[in-house]
């Protein structure tokens, strides 16, 4: 039951962003816009990190950090930008949709890379995400 709020709030937080984020937008650049962005979020983490004891004992592997730095590069940087870019010159409506249809992406790499199974349940899955994206882009 606990995943289940988690993943509802991520889900109403996750839907309600596009909206903020094209009204941000309106009167900026993408660039600005995600550095504004990413200045707002490195502040709270740090101010929440040194208020809770996060940062005490600090040891990190050097193949975490740089898989978990390559991670941010991806998602937090060059993906937020792209999707910023689409977002500007587009509609939320159509854009959400097709950048939320990363799981593809992600279940071909997992197949891939991590030796994960491709099942009659995720094929199905990965049909019905491509058709809802042709149903919404036309």
């Amino acid at each position: 039951m606990k995943s289940f709020i988690f993943a509802f709030l991520t889900a109403l937080c996750w839907g309600a962003a596009p909206i903020l984020g094209k009204m941000g937008l309106a009167k900026l650049p993408p660039f600005l816009a995600l550095s504004l962005r990413s200045f707002t979020i490195s502040i709270i983490l740090l101010a929440a990190g040194l208020i809770s004891g996060s940062f005490k004992n600090l040891q990190v592997d050097a193949r975490s950090f740089i898989f978990i730095a390559a991670e941010g590069i991806m998602a937090s940087l060059l993906g937020q930008l792209a999707y910023y870019y689409a977002l500007k010159n587009s509609e939320a409506s159509k854009v959400v949709p097709v950048s939320s249809s990363f799981p593809l992406i992600t279940l071909a790499l997992a197949f891939l890379f991590l030796n994960e199974s491709i099942t009659l349940k995720k094929i199905l899955g990965t049909m019905l995400v491509i058709l809802g994206i042709i149903l919404i882009r036309y």
